[in-house]
């Protein structure tokens, strides 16, 4: 009796085991596909005569980093096309432990304040950086800090 006994418990331990890696392997393959994750450097030093940086530092903000450069690969025809494209952060902006990037105000490229311009301008960032709380486009010369926040569905 005792030899049917082990027996049976070998076979419950392979049985619970197969179903384990079965169930391992459906999860793994129905699972969504990850996109690459950027990870910023450290970026150039904060000079604190900035008035961007002081502008933040007024509105309780403290500011990480400045001037982050991700550069993005280009193809076309699965040839590279030029040295590609970049992406320019501004400034990495903190405040009651929630991250922002921040992007400045330039006279050349104003923002058209409705939904279908910021999106245009700075959707990319959200995608980009998903784990940030959102995006402060700020502009020196009026004092404003605008908090935007895309509700991207998961």
């Amino acid at each position: 009796m005792e030899k049917y006994g082990d027996w049976f418990i070998m076979a419950l331990a392979g049985t619970l085991l197969l179903a384990w890696l079965y169930r391992s392997f459906y999860r793994w393959l129905h699972a969504p596909v990850n996109m690459n994750r950027i990870t910023l450097g450290k970026g150039a030093a904060v000079s604190d005569g900035d008035e961007n940086v002081q502008l933040l530092s007024r509105n309780g903000y403290k500011v990480l980093s400045a001037k982050h450069v991700v550069p993005i690969p280009v193809e076309l025809d699965d040839a590279p096309l030029g040295t590609g494209a970049r992406i320019y952060i501004d400034y990495m902006a903190t405040k009651d432990d929630l991250t922002y990037i921040v992007k400045t105000a330039r006279e050349r490229k104003p923002m058209d304040w409705t939904a279908s311009g910021v999106r245009d301008q700075l959707l990319v960032y959200a995608l980009l950086l998903q784990d940030c709380s959102g995006i402060l486009y700020i502009d020196a010369k009026s004092g404003t800090i605008r908090k935007i926040a895309f509700q991207l569905s998961d």
